[in-house]
């Protein structure tokens, strides 16, 4: 028993001492005005941030094809005829209620209910 508490006073000391040796104040880390890429960076034109993503919808056509549409805040759309595609097919709008199109390619509505023209397809309506 006499051992342990020993032990244990030895380690309590080491401990102590160990800590004795810490700085216990703040330390402050000033940068100062010498950013040598500060010239560089105030000249570079504003960053714009990549459009948020509305809606990811799956849809079946009426010929029982499914296709992926993804919406996005900045009036444009992706369309995919398979979902492990990668890229897809940029679409864009002129605004809010207008049809996203792209060369061969117009989608009428955002919605659940969709008009789809896409090549080789026609012209088809499809449901989310």
């Amino acid at each position: 028993m006499k051992q342990i508490n020993f032990l244990l006073t030895t380690v309590s000391l080491a401990f102590l001492a160990l800590l004795a040796g810490c700085n216990s104040e703040p330390e402050n880390i000033v940068a100062g005005d010498n950013d040598p890429d500060a010239n560089k960076l105030a000249t570079l034109p504003p960053v714009e941030l990549p459009p948020m993503m509305t809606a990811s919808r799956t849809y079946r056509c009426k010929d029982n094809s499914l296709v992926y549409i993804d919406f996005y805040n900045n009036n444009t759309a992706t369309y995919k005829a398979q979902k492990a595609a990668t890229g897809g097919t940029a679409l864009t709008s002129e605004g809010e209620g207008k049809p996203y199109t792209a060369e061969g390619f117009s989608i009428s509505s955002s919605g659940t209910d969709i008009t789809l023209t896409a090549p080789g397809k026609g012209t088809t309506s499809c449901k989310a």
